[in-house]
């Protein structure tokens, strides 16, 4: 999680919401980390799990992250949540809750969905409180 956490303050620096994210490979070594990249790449998808996802896959030649746990400063989207289980990730791990728009176990649960062909394992409150301060942080002083 302090990989992901300097992941989303870099991504901060650079006037990113600051959400960072790190897949790391059945041994716990890290296949890929992120942070967001949608202004500067102008893409709606560059969230800082999509883009470790897809590093992750090229890292290991195949879409299927099989043994892999995706480790995120906040806790996935629907979209974001939707990739974990359709690469067939492990587990999944966050720190922030986000209750606005959260899609593993707040406002969704898109990851636990027993409809679903697979569901990961979810580990949540990691450095939470150091997680969820990086993002007020970023947004007071927008603000400001």
């Amino acid at each position: 999680m302090r990989l992901a956490l300097a992941e989303a303050v870099e991504a901060g620096r650079r006037g990113e919401v600051p959400v960072g994210a790190v897949v790391l490979g059945s041994g716990g070594e890290v296949l890929a980390a992120a942070g967001n990249d949608r202004e500067a790449g102008a893409d709606p998808t560059a969230h800082a799990e999509i883009l470790a996802l897809r590093a992750a896959a090229r890292a290991r030649g195949e879409w299927r992250l099989s043994g892999c746990t995706l480790v995120v400063t906040l806790e996935p989207c629907t979209m974001c949540a939707g990739a974990a289980v359709l690469a067939r990730v492990d587990r999944v791990v966050y720190g922030a809750v986000d209750e606005k728009a959260g899609a593993a176990g707040s406002l969704w649960d898109v990851v636990r969905d027993r409809r679903l062909n697979h569901r990961p394992e979810v580990m949540l409150g990691v450095l939470a409180d150091e997680c969820a301060s990086v993002l007020t942080d970023f947004f007071a002083g927008r603000r400001r």
